[in-house]
């Protein structure tokens, strides 16, 4: 199903974001460690400034299994979405909560995902969350899957190919931002 105008009222709507290849470069068969590794792709800021003003929350869901394996630590990984938080708001953009899961795959029951449990979590969060009213954005089928599995509609952000239908597909964060800045009313 695609996102049209009368769908998307300014302030009803939740965002779910994916952290890598979405709001920072997607290190290659590697994991953001660092603060120096984390790098923001282009455009992201502004299309925050923009989903700011048109939706109700905003969060961050992440599979994080470097922590898992053992690559870093938790504590790290705070520190990264922590600093993360801060560039956002210090360039006019917002993001009510980072969810991740540093679940490995491999684990038979995790929090990765496509499993839905990120998702309930900030409906726990946040209870006017309704996934019904909810758009799930990513660069993976596991994002898709994702917010399938909730009831979301769905965006693929990129050239991932995808044996699932996303219900709309764009070439970065930023070109999302301008559409749904153009169709939301209120």
């Amino acid at each position: 199903m695609t996102i049209y105008p009368e769908n998307i009222r300014a302030g009803d709507w939740s965002l779910f974001l994916d952290r890598d290849g979405v709001i920072n470069k997607r290190p290659f068969n590697d994991y953001v460690k660092r603060i120096e590794d984390f790098e923001f792709l282009p455009g992201v800021f502004e299309a925050l400034d923009v989903f700011d003003k048109l939706f109700l929350r905003i969060v961050v869901v992440t599979n994080q299994q470097g922590v898992g394996k053992g690559l870093m630590s938790k504590i790290a990984l705070d520190e990264i979405h922590q600093w993360m938080l801060q560039e956002i708001k210090r360039n006019n953009g917002r993001i009510d909560a980072v969810f991740c899961c540093t679940d490995l795959k491999s684990d038979k029951k995790n929090c990765r995902k496509p499993t839905t449990i990120m998702a309930q979590q900030a409906q726990q969060a946040f209870p006017e969350i309704d996934f019904e009213k909810s758009i799930m954005l990513g660069d993976t089928e596991s994002d898709i899957q994702f917010g399938k599995n909730a009831g979301m509609k769905t965006i693929l952000i990129g050239d991932e190919k995808c044996s699932l239908i996303p219900d709309m597909q764009f070439d970065s964060l930023l070109d999302f931002a301008l559409f749904i800045q153009k169709i939301t009313v209120g």
